[in-house]
């Protein structure tokens, strides 16, 4: 018998596969998804114009408890500038332009905050 992933993993990548094509619809072309070191893991390494877009995809079933734009915490926006770090000196890209987003879903409702934080690099 075949284990089935938990629910709120399977959640996890339909909101991931459902900003993946939203923002590919408003013309970002998609460079990675999960991307995973010790630092931390970027959902989504996107391209737009000339700059870099690492997306944080972050999905609630609804905000009784909060907005999923809410949970990007300072202390996860470091663990994505880390991961981002890592990726950039990985593939040997010296100072591109980046751009941080954030693609929150609570619910049907999607929000895509654009420049949601920035780096000290």
């Amino acid at each position: 018998m075949l284990n089935s992933k938990p629910q709120h993993l399977v959640q996890g990548e339909n909101a991931e596969e459902k900003a993946l094509q939203f923002l590919l619809s408003e013309g970002l072309s998609a460079v990675g998804r999960n991307y995973r070191c010790k630092q931390g893991e970027i959902d989504l390494i996107m391209q737009h114009d000339n700059a870099l877009v690492f997306v944080e995809v972050r999905y609630r079933k609804n905000a009784n408890y909060g907005s999923a734009l809410e949970t990007v915490t300072v202390k996860k926006q470091s663990r994505i500038i880390a991961a981002t770090c890592h990726y950039l000196k990985a593939n040997k890209l010296t100072n591109p332009p980046v751009r941080f987003d954030v693609v929150a879903m609570t619910g049907d409702n999607l929000n895509w905050v654009k420049n949601a934080f920035q780096a000290g690099f």
